[in-house]
């Protein structure tokens, strides 16, 4: 990955985070109901941990148990953050890694007004390739929607592999290829942000996970509708542009909202009315186990 696409999807992930996008927004409630998130968990923590960005529920599927340590890679706002810590309790512990700075002060803010115990949830700022966690010290590893966006998704399985312990597992929503891209999506910037160009196939999601020394991989397509994100408020790819109050208006604030690189949601949008996404990519859920 060149430094231009690393900055682009740096600076628009950190804008989103100063958007003000939240579950008070329709359109954003919407595509978290859409990829499995009820009422019930979104009314559970602070709006803003809902910004949209996502293409699963991990939580729900991770099996989380009183006590157990969990890392949720590229964590945002902590909506999977502080989902995960009520289920494993206060005597477990619920970590968020992200890689920008705006996306743990906000994590960190929404945590101060949740009413989950200060003491069992954490965040750090890292990338997901490199985390400040000890070896074999995590029960579960989960993530949403970010594995695609990591430059050496082999480099990241080995790091998940390093800080699980022994029967450790993996509950990761992503997403991943089904058939080769159009060269025009591959390679624009702007996909890549919105969670398409960076999405390898699902074969070889699942070997890399093999290759890393996970056992009982499963790489599933979830059968979700990639398009959801376009059909609500103007969102577009895995990233959401600020809502404005006129139901007509398109704010060209760059793929995930705020002040990002000019033109980039527009682009975005061209390319998802141009090609169907779902041809060609899926929802997944991943889920592995260090042996």
């Amino acid at each position: 990955m060149s430094s231009e696409q690393h900055n682009a999807i740096k600076s628009n992930y950190g804008a989103v985070a100063t958007s003000g996008l939240s579950s008070e927004h329709a359109g954003v409630k919407a595509v978290a109901a859409a990829f499995g998130y009820s009422d019930e968990e979104l009314s559970s923590i602070p709006a803003g941990a809902n910004m949209g960005l996502s293409c699963g529920n991990p939580t729900a599927t991770a099996n989380l148990r009183e006590g157990e340590t969990v890392v949720d890679l590229g964590c945002g706002g902590g909506l999977d953050v502080f989902l995960a810590a009520a289920k494993v309790g206060p005597t477990g512990k619920s970590i968020g890694i992200d890689m920008t700075q705006q996306m743990i002060d906000l994590a960190r803010k929404n945590l101060v007004s949740s009413d989950l115990p200060l003491e069992n949830v954490e965040f750090h700022l890292a990338t997901i390739d490199d985390m400040p966690l000890a070896n074999s010290s995590v029960d579960c590893v989960i993530s949403n929607c970010v594995i695609n966006l990591a430059p050496d998704k082999d480099v990241v399985f080995r790091e998940i592999v390093r800080i699980l312990k022994h029967g450790g597992r993996v509950a990761i929503s992503d997403i991943a290829l089904k058939k080769p891209l159009p060269e025009e999506l591959a390679t624009d910037i702007s996909a890549l942000v919105g969670c398409i160009a960076g999405a390898i196939p699902i074969e070889a999601y699942k070997q890399g996970l093999l290759d890393a020394g996970f056992a009982a991989v499963e790489v599933v397509d979830e059968g979700a509708d990639l398009n959801a994100y376009a059909k609500v408020e103007n969102q577009s790819g895995c990233c959401s542009p600020v809502m404005s109050d006129d139901p007509l208006a398109v704010i060209d604030t760059g793929c995930c909202g705020g002040p990002a690189e000019p033109g980039i949601h527009e682009r975005l949008a061209e390319l998802l009315k141009k090609y169907d996404v779902n041809d060609y990519a899926a929802s997944v859920k991943v889920y592995a186990v260090k042996p």
